[in-house]
């Protein structure tokens, strides 16, 4: 079977090898489509953490079951099934407190194991979530948009709170429509005009401010002086999160889910003065994957998708996904096409 390998940085492969055996717990997946996310570009141009090469990337991932054994969940062989990609131990402190996560033994298909950049792929059967009721496109969108519901839940985001996010790339614009499903008024940033135009537009944004030296001003006048109850970073650029604080209102809460691989810098007074709470969200969990396949329906899956190219022509398309002139929002790869 054929696979895409990222041998090093800004580099891909397109190889084979035989298809893989499962073993008693796992079952056999078929790949019908992969998202492709910040963590797969940052890999690509080689600044992602926690990363090492050679490495099969894809984490976003609708498949298909082609063999499986006997499962709690009564999977069957043909049933459509959203991957979660976060393999955990089930025994260390985190996931003792379900925190799944951040298991301090975390293996993520794509990032520290091989992904689903290939044409089958072995995956432990509870990890999947039976979709059949889904179209492939919504099925692969399902895992970015639960980082977003996961920060939401972190925050503990109430009806009627400002918050504000930084970054209308895919993982921002979920943060968005799930934040707005629980309630929130949202206020959007970013340096692009075309995409704060697409969360004003497509996810229904009613304030968006461009990153400038008068953002902050911008955002106190739309709260009218208060700024945001909640900050979420979906940029992990180390600017944008060293700033991020300054949108937050006093006895606000900041959360980081973008990554940097860098070290960052706070002024104590200005984060003591403010009572900050500053907390990371990473990945999700299983609660956070069904509230989204749950309110999926809500949710502009078409216009989301911007991009899809078939996998034999993921390698030529990649680098242009890199570029902001090709505005893309989610690019897909499609293991369906010719």
């Amino acid at each position: 079977m054929k696979y895409i390998v990222c041998e090093e940085p800004n580099k891909f492969a397109l190889k084979e090898k035989e298809i893989p055996v499962k073993e008693d717990n796992q079952a056999l997946i078929k790949i019908h489509r992969v998202g492709i996310c910040g963590t797969d570009l940052h890999a690509y141009s080689g600044n992602q953490a926690f990363f090492t090469y050679p490495r099969i990337l894809g984490h976003e991932l609708a498949g298909e079951i082609l063999e499986i054994g006997g499962n709690p969940k009564n999977l069957k062989v043909g049933d459509s099934v959203i991957v979660m990609p976060y393999v955990s131990c089930g025994t260390c402190v985190a996931c003792r407190q379900g925190k799944t996560n951040c298991c301090t033994n975390i293996r993520v298909l794509g990032v520290h194991t091989d992904g689903g950049m290939q044409e089958k792929i072995a995956v432990r059967t509870d990890l999947l979530l039976p979709a059949n009721h889904l179209s492939y496109e919504a099925m692969a969108i399902v895992e970015p948009l639960a980082i977003g519901a996961h920060a939401i839940r972190r925050a503990n985001v109430l009806k009627g709170e400002t918050i504000v996010v930084i970054g209308c790339g895919p993982i921002g614009i979920g943060l968005m429509k799930l934040a707005q499903i629980k309630g929130a008024e949202v206020i959007a940033l970013d340096v692009d005009e075309a995409r704060l135009k697409f969360v004003k537009n497509e996810i229904g944004v009613k304030h968006t401010v461009k990153v400038s030296e008068t953002a902050v001003e911008e955002v106190s006048k739309i709260t009218n002086g208060d700024l945001a109850a909640v900050v979420f970073d979906a940029t992990g650029n180390k600017r944008a999160l060293e700033g991020g604080i300054g949108y937050m209102s006093h006895g606000g809460r900041y959360v980081l889910v973008g990554l940097s691989k860098g070290e960052l810098t706070f002024s104590h007074p200005a984060i003591h003065a403010k009572e900050s709470t500053i907390m990371c969200s990473r990945n999700a969990t299983l609660e956070d994957f069904e509230f989204v396949i749950d309110n999926l329906d809500k949710f502009p899956t078409n216009a989301f998708v911007t991009h899809q190219v078939s996998f034999n022509d993921m390698i030529s398309n990649f680098d242009s996904w890199l570029d902001p002139k090709t505005k893309v929002i989610k690019a897909m790869v499609n293991f369906n096409m010719e």
